[in-house]
C-alpha cells in the first residue's frame, strides 16, 4: 500500500511528492507524458519565471477569495527563493517582481527532481491511469500494465491549457465519477488572436514590443505587450485575458501618460514639447 499516489509530474505535482515525502510518506509519482515539468521548461521564454516577490492573495482569482490565504502563508514566495538558493541557481528580478532563472528553466526542473530523490519519491513517466476506483478506505488506481493501492490520492493532472503538451481533461473527468461539481472552464492567462481581418493592419508590427495599459472593465494592467503573426501577446495581454469576457470591448493605451498628438507634432518640427505644448494650447 503506498502511503501517496500523486497523477500529473508537473510543478504542483512535484511540490506536492518533495512535501509528502519529507512527511515520511512513501509517495508515488504517475505521469503519461515522456518527461516532467513540461510546462516548466517552456515558460518565462525558457528560462522560469519561477515565483513573485509580491505574490498575495489578492492577486488570485477564484470564487473564494479566501482559497488561497492559508497555503499562501504556509508556503511563501520567499520558502521558494530559498530552495533556488540552495541548488545555487542564479536568478535575476525582471519587472514588477518577477523572477527569472539566469540560465535554463532546465534548472528549476532539475531542482525539484532532486528535491524528489532525496525523499524517497518514485517517478515513473510514459505512464497512463486507465482507471480510479475506491473500493474501501483506499483508491486503486489501473494503468496498462500494473495497478496500485494508496491511502491518498492527489489530482495535480492540470487542465486543458496546452493539448500539443498533452493536456486533458482527465482530472476534470474523475472529479465529475466522484461527484464534484465543475466550475466552466476559460481560457486564462492566453494571448488574444485575431482574425485575418482584424491583423491586417498590424502585420508589419509582428515582434515589436510596446509599453501598454490594456484595460476590461475596471481592471486594467501596464506592462508589455508584443504584436505577433497571431495577434497579441505579452505580459498586459496574458493578465488581462483573465479578467475579458468574450465580447466585451479591449481597450489599448499604447503610450501610456502622454499626449499623443504633442509627442507627434515634436517629433515632426523637432521643436521642444513645452513650445509644442503652447502652440497646441493657446
Amino acid at each position: 500500500m503506498i502511503d501517496v499516489l500523486i497523477i500529473g509530474a508537473g510543478a504542483a505535482g512535484l511540490m506536492c511528492a518533495i512535501e509528502a515525502g519529507k512527511r515520511g510518506r512513501s509517495v508515488l509519482l504517475l505521469d503519461h507524458a515522456a518527461k516532467p515539468a513540461e510546462k516548466i521548461r517552456i515558460s518565462g521564454g525558457g528560462r522560469c519565471n519561477f515565483t513573485n516577490l509580491h505574490a498575495a492573495p489578492a492577486h488570485y482569482l477564484s470564487q473564494n477569495p479566501a482559497f488561497c490565504k492559508s497555503a499562501l502563508s504556509r508556503y511563501t514566495q520567499r520558502d521558494f527563493v530559498a530552495l533556488v538558493e540552495k541548488h545555487g541557481i542564479a536568478y535575476h528580478e525582471k519587472t514588477l517582481g518577477q523572477l527569472f532563472c539566469d540560465g535554463s528553466a532546465q534548472q528549476i526542473i532539475d531542482m525539484l527532481l532532486e528535491e524528489c530523490r532525496a525523499v524517497g519519491v518514485r517517478i515513473l513517466m510514459q505512464t497512463s491511469v486507465q482507471s480510479i476506483e475506491k473500493p474501501g478506505s483506499h483508491f486503486r488506481i489501473t494503468g496498462l500494465q500494473e495497478s496500485w493501492d494508496c491511502a491518498s490520492l492527489v489530482m495535480a493532472c492540470g487542465g486543458l491549457s496546452i493539448p500539443k503538451m498533452g493536456a486533458t481533461g482527465f482530472g476534470y473527468d474523475i472529479a465529475r465519477q466522484f461527484g464534484h461539481a465543475i466550475v466552466p472552464t476559460e481560457a486564462g492567462l492566453v494571448p488574444f488572436t485575431l482574425s485575418e481581418t482584424q491583423l491586417a493592419p498590424w502585420k508589419g508590427l509582428s515582434g515589436v514590443a510596446v509599453d501598454a495599459v490594456v484595460r476590461a472593465g475596471k481592471r486594467s494592467f501596464r506592462e508589455g505587450m508584443l504584436f505577433t503573426h497571431r495577434g497579441l501577446s505579452g505580459p498586459s495581454i496574458l493578465q488581462i485575458s483573465s479578467y475579458w469576457d468574450a465580447g466585451e470591448t479591449l481597450r489599448i493605451d499604447m503610450a501610456p501618460g502622454q499626449n499623443v498628438s504633442v509627442a507627434l507634432l515634436e517629433a515632426r518640427t523637432h521643436q521642444p514639447r513645452q513650445e509644442v505644448a503652447t502652440a497646441l494650447v493657446p
